[in-house]
């Protein structure tokens, strides 16, 4: 896939709110604002969701124009890992806080990695199931970065159904149904619930012979169809290149597109990732150049708890710490567009 790909900005504008909010400047453990994490697009366990006041559901909705083969839905979301930092002990490894081994620090905290369930078609289902695993890290002297998860399951189901000639309404449907210890209480009860949900829950769909109406700016014949549209927990909006005009059978206008992201970050149709953009700060809604001198900012001390603390804040710092004067001045005062005003009154 080149560069200039369409695709290419599918996935990164996909990856920019994935890790929406996964860990906020000042990237450490003991930033109040990092004490609740997990706070986007959370599919929680139907048996322990509504004692959290979370869903256990996620509903996407969206009109489309096109034939059943050639449609695909992506469902991705992240899987908390717990990491314990572990030490020798007289009757094997036992957990600490935190250690300092050659001179590196680490601490026990959370991680996540991503999981993907794919489905073909305009209808059909696929199951959820993520077996629990561990996998152990070896550090210097007998010391271990031990990391955990539970088993996910769920399903993903889509169905359709026509609302005018030529085009359907397609519903995705992400359920939870893993089994969990719950009912969870008392204070961080929805952080340990955390490790049985699917967090930050995104879905895209993809046509490769038909097209997406948009829900923002749909054409007047299927204005009443896209207003009945109904989500849970997510916001679908076209990204890609966008098709305006002719296309499709219900009329003229309006945007369409061969792809959808539906996601828990509110966007407008057609989001980007600036260009001038040096790379994931985990904090889409905040100014770059603003985040980027935030880190430069940090002390010794503050960097060096950031690193322990999770190793993509430690690449946010050895990014920023790279850049040099041309790259900052990149991210200064850049005009996208011009409008002519419009005499109001």
């Amino acid at each position: 896939m080149s560069p200039e790909s369409p695709l290419n900005h599918v996935e990164k504008i996909v990856r920019t709110c994935l890790y929406e909010g996964y860990l906020l400047w000042p990237y450490r453990r003991s930033a109040l604002k990092n004490a609740k994490r997990w706070t986007f697009g959370g599919v929680f366990p139907a048996a322990c969701a509504g004692g959290l006041g979370e869903p256990h559901t996620m509903r996407t909705q969206v009109l489309y124009e096109g034939p059943d083969d050639g449609v695909s839905v992506r469902v991705r979301f992240l899987h908390v890992v717990d990491r314990t930092v572990t030490r020798p002990g007289p009757d094997g490894p036992e957990p600490v806080d935190e250690l300092t081994v050659d001179g590196q620090r680490y601490v026990s905290w959370q991680e996540v990695t991503e999981r993907e369930t794919v489905l073909s078609g305009a209808a059909g289902t696929a199951s959820v199931d993520v077996p629990a695993g561990t996998r152990t890290e070896p550090l210097p002297g007998g010391a271990a970065l031990v990391r955990g998860w539970r088993r996910l399951t769920g399903s993903v189901e889509v169905t359709a159904e026509p609302v005018a000639d030529g085009v359907r309404r397609l519903t995705v449907r992400v359920r939870n149904t893993t089994p969990c210890p719950g009912p969870f209480t008392g204070p961080g009860a929805r952080e340990r619930a955390a490790a049985y949900a699917f967090v930050s829950t995104h879905t895209v769909l993809h046509a490769d012979r038909g097209r997406f109406v948009s829900l923002l700016d749909p054409p007047e014949p299927l204005r009443e169809a896209a207003a009945a549209c109904r989500q849970q927990g997510t916001w679908p909006v076209l990204v890609g290149e966008e098709v305006r005009g002719t296309a499709g059978t219900a009329g003229g206008g309006g945007s369409r597109a061969d792809t959808v992201l539906s996601s828990p970050v509110t966007l407008y149709d057609f989001p980007r990732v600036a260009p001038e953009s040096p790379g994931d700060l985990f904090d889409g809604t905040e100014i770059d150049q603003l985040l980027v001198l935030s880190v430069l900012s940090l002390t010794e001390e503050e960097q060096a708890e950031a690193r322990a603390c999770d190793p993509r804040a430690r690449e946010i710092l050895d990014r920023c710490a790279a850049l040099g004067t041309d790259d900052l001045m990149a991210l200064h005062g850049t005009i996208r567009e011009f409008r002519q005003l419009r005499e109001v009154g």
